[in-house]
């Protein structure tokens, strides 16, 4: 099944000269929505992961049903002060500025193996810094996987040392 054509390309959205693709038309269609996450359910089970770590909130609905089919724990990755019980946090850096992401701090156990799943791979950040969590609680990333990979942004560059997947690969100027 061709995914692509599951993706609308919004220009100028949230501002000028960017093109935000849009996941919710493949999201909306079943079919093409069951074909993603066998896809990315197919690479969880080639890694051995037995966790699946998503932040929020669109990695949340690529990532949960990935871990329900692949039969492993799902573990949510999110901004400070929204997990009720005791985090782990990490700062990093963004094109203008910081942000903080959260995990409870015990969602991982050492020794799990870890697929971080998002929507998209741009720079890298987010999911360098879900990464990080992981490894601060002793867990090891066995893969990181994506609907969409921005191929002339440096994200497959920053997580160079993780086996990646993404089921589809635009570059940024579409």
């Amino acid at each position: 099944m061709n995914l692509e054509k599951y993706i609308a390309k919004i220009p100028n959205f949230p501002k000028e000269g960017i093109v935000f693709l849009d996941i919710t038309p493949l999201l909306n269609d079943a079919s093409a929505f069951n074909c993603a996450t066998d896809q990315l359910v197919e690479f969880v089970k080639s890694v051995g992961a037995n966790r699946i770590v998503c932040p929020e909130a669109r990695g949340f609905m690529v990532g949960a049903p990935v871990a329900v089919e692949a039969g492993v724990g799902f573990v949510p990755v999110r901004k400070p002060g929204k997990l009720p019980r005791e985090v782990v946090s990490v700062e990093y850096d963004l094109e203008y500025g910081s942000n903080t992401l959260a995990m409870h701090k015990d969602a991982i156990n050492p020794g799990d193996k870890v697929v971080i799943i998002d929507d998209l791979l741009a720079t890298g950040g987010t999911v360098k810094a879900a990464a990080e969590l992981v490894e601060q609680l002793g867990g090891e990333v066995v893969g990181c996987a994506f609907l969409i990979e921005l191929t002339d942004l440096p994200g497959r560059a920053v997580l160079k040392k993780y086996k990646l997947c993404s089921l589809m690969q635009f570059k940024e100027e579409i």
